[in-house]
């Protein structure tokens, strides 16, 4: 059974990131069965034991014990000064340099602006992949205003919700990929001409798009 981690990365305990990471869950266990699920919040960590990196302490020992299990994580942090959260950055400065091989990551951000759509790809995604993601699937930001909170649960408007569930898909769709057997080598494919080179879009552009779209006001 795949074994999946979400990890938070704010520092409130009553943050719009563990909404977005709680329905994440949510749906993976509801839509799509056969998944372990666990949650890890970095802020309820000793902070003395993270920050000075003592690896060995009981609690930061069975954390970084349970990034290793876990087949794909679900990584949530909101937007401080154009960037994740320094409490998250504490954190994966204790994994080993391969310390996410082999893994699929979806990364998760909130913020208060739109100005900070790109987060996700020029700060986050990149550390992700110098740890060695197998397959970092497109995340999403998450509007602040987006998260409603009342006398009920908290929830997402409609809109952003749809389009978190859909990111959520296909990430669950990225870790079935992930969890099967390599097939039989084949026979080496023919040799052909390489096209001309051309500048590929950056994949940060339809990241943009995507978050524009999907947190618009109705």
């Amino acid at each position: 059974m795949p074994k999946l981690l979400a990890l938070t990365g704010s520092p409130s305990a009553h943050s719009r990131t563990d909404v977005v990471a709680d329905l994440a869950l949510r749906h993976l266990t509801r839509s799509h069965p056969g998944f372990e699920t666990a949650r890890l919040a970095v802020r309820e960590l000793p902070a003395a034991d993270l920050l000075a990196a003592r690896r060995g302490e009981p609690e930061i020992r069975r954390a970084l014990e349970a990034v290793a299990a876990a087949d794909g994580l679900v990584i949530a942090t909101p937007v401080y000064k154009a960037s994740y959260t320094g409490l998250l950055k504490a954190f994966l400065d204790l994994l080993p340099q391969d310390g996410l091989v082999g893994k699929a990551v979806l990364p998760l951000a909130t913020g208060g602006s739109l100005a900070h759509v790109l987060t996700i790809d020029y700060a986050l995604r990149p550390v992700l992949a110098a740890l060695g993601a197998r397959h970092v699937t497109a995340g999403r930001f998450v509007l602040d205003s987006t998260v409603e909170r009342g006398s009920g649960p908290d929830r997402l408007r409609p809109e952003a919700e749809l389009d978190l569930l859909q990111a959520v898909d296909e990430f669950a769709d990225a870790l079935r990929v992930a969890g099967r057997p390599p097939t039989a080598a084949g026979p080496p494919a023919p040799a052909t001409t390489p096209a001309p080179a051309t500048a590929p879009a950056p994949a940060t552009a339809l990241t943009a798009a995507d978050a524009l779209t999907a947190t618009a006001a109705p």
